[in-house]
């Protein structure tokens, strides 16, 4: 028989909050932070035996259909307007320089092949990919490095990122538009597509709500680091 007269003191000690407590905590936390935050970063920073993921499903309900509400970005968690509101938003938004097109080509070809290596882009584009244009997506925060190939020389793949689902308000790739949608939101023009992105044959299997070819089968789940 063993006595420990710690046990109990200590487990009242560590008492997990009311749910309704940790809610609070979480929409403390979401709201402060600047990016979106994983739960296990919830786990960490709430006190001991908190559950953020039950929490979590409480307070996504608690705001859905408000003109802020809780998505889920990648495996992070954060408050955004609400896509029906986003025009209210506009005044608030920074003009930026548009990209250009072998820019959005390129984060085109990650996004939707991913992961892809350099050499792979290249295949995909007939031309070849400057570091400038590399480089300039990855400063943005919308492309960064993925595993490397286990193929001859081992070369670096490119992934998109949770800056690039977030801004473009994505949960994951697989959310990503088909032809159809880019064009309806100006985001191609009617130049023909690179090689391996589509055709206009493909295009019209799109609006008819089929991926165009190179679209199916084209993700990898990634864990974010």
């Amino acid at each position: 028989m063993t006595d420990d007269p710690a046990e109990p003191i200590e487990k009242s000690l560590f008492e997990a909050p009311p749910l309704a407590e940790q809610e609070r905590m979480i929409e403390a936390i979401l709201f402060a932070s600047a990016e979106p935050v994983t739960l296990k970063e919830l786990t960490d920073r709430l006190p001991f035996g908190a559950d953020p993921a039950e929490a979590m499903v409480g307070l996504r309900k608690r705001y859905a259909g408000r003109g802020v509400e809780l998505v889920k970005v990648g495996d992070a968690w954060a408050f955004r307007t609400a896509a029906d509101l986003g025009h209210l938003m506009r005044k608030e938004v920074v003009e930026q320089r548009k990209l250009s097109r072998a820019a959005i080509e390129t984060l085109a070809i990650v996004a939707y092949h991913q992961p892809v290596t350099r050499a792979e882009i290249e295949e995909i584009r007939g031309v070849a990919v400057s570091r400038g244009t590399i480089d300039q997506l990855m400063e943005l925060g919308w492309i960064r490095l993925g595993r490397r190939r286990m193929t001859p020389g081992r070369p670096v793949t490119f992934v998109v990122t949770e800056g690039f689902l977030d801004h473009f308000g994505l949960e994951s790739a697989r959310d990503l538009p088909g032809l159809k949608e880019l064009r309806a939101a100006g985001l191609l023009d009617s130049r023909p597509l690179p090689a391996g992105m589509g055709s206009q044959d493909a295009d019209t299997e799109a609006e008819a709500g089929d991926f165009a070819p190179g679209q199916s089968e084209l993700f990898e789940d990634e864990k974010w680091t």
